[in-house]
């Protein structure tokens, strides 16, 4: 459970970096992902939690 909280708590500091760098670049990001399509965003998903699974594997 330890191992969990604190993958939990890298996933914040790192999706926090982004805004707290660079505001104006991290709008401009989101409003990209809010123009694209539902496909789009599943695809982005699913590539998204294969990559982190891969990682998992390896590092594990």
């Amino acid at each position: 459970m330890t191992v969990f909280v604190m993958a939990i708590g890298l996933m914040l500091v790192l999706e926090g970096a982004l805004p707290f760098i660079s505001p104006a670049g991290w709008r401009r990001v989101f409003a990209q992902v809010l123009a694209l399509s539902d496909g789009q965003l599943r695809f982005f998903g699913l590539s998204s939690m294969i990559a982190g699974l891969v990682i998992v594997f390896i590092s594990g």
